[in-house]
């Protein structure tokens, strides 16, 4: 399985409803693997790809709100969506509140559940990338010594070379080979990149 690809996990331990999302979201080409409870899926998901994962509120063993406090205290950071009967409203909105993308109420209808599928996995893909960059992002700055990491932060205020040198008492000289040593490991093509990096650096 590609580290790109997305998958919707469906949790249902009701077997028609299981067969008839999974059949829902595949029919619009997306990758979906179901699970009959909670603790079958966290047993079996080693790796939890980006997507997002539909579950009921109320199964045996673990809930559907369970499943989404164990997701939370692994660190698993994926969309979930809440499926609730009307009784359930205020569990759903509980789930919301503990991090929840959206919740459902049954009878559902298939094109919202599909609209809310796909904002999710958008959610998610983006999230990720998001997340790869910024680590790739910390260890380019791994590379750069202490003191060219005092003049990345320099020059993504703006100070000049002499302001630099002045304030970190070294030479103009000294000052340009690091700034020219932080631009190559930080694979940055302009100052305005320096800018970017740091300030995504900073949000870390």
């Amino acid at each position: 399985m590609s580290t790109h690809e997305t998958v919707v996990y469906v949790i249902d331990d009701d077997d028609a409803v299981r067969e008839s999302l999974s059949w829902l979201i595949s029919s619009v080409d997306l990758k979906v693997q179901s699970f009959a409870s909670a603790s079958i899926f966290l047993d079996q998901c080693d790796q939890v790809h980006s997507g997002c994962l539909i579950t009921d509120i109320r199964m045996p063993g673990l809930s559907g709100l369970d499943l989404q406090n164990v997701l939370s205290e692994r660190g698993i950071d994926i969309p979930v969506i809440v499926i609730t009967g009307h009784g359930d409203v205020q569990t759903a909105v509980r789930a919301m509140k503990a991090g929840a993308f959206d919740f459902i109420e049954k009878p559902f209808n298939d094109q919202l559940l599909l609209d809310q599928v796909n904002r999710a996995v958008a959610h998610s893909v983006s999230s990720r990338a998001a997340q790869s960059q910024q680590a790739e992002l910390s260890e380019r700055r791994e590379t750069l010594t202490p003191r060219e990491q005092q003049v990345m932060a320099l020059m993504a205020t703006g100070e000049p070379n002499k302001s630099i040198a002045h304030k970190l008492d070294i030479s103009d000289k000294t000052v340009e080979a690091h700034r020219a040593k932080v631009m190559s490991k930080m694979q940055a093509n302009s100052l305005a990149d320096i800018v970017r990096m740091v300030m995504a650096l900073d949000e870390d």
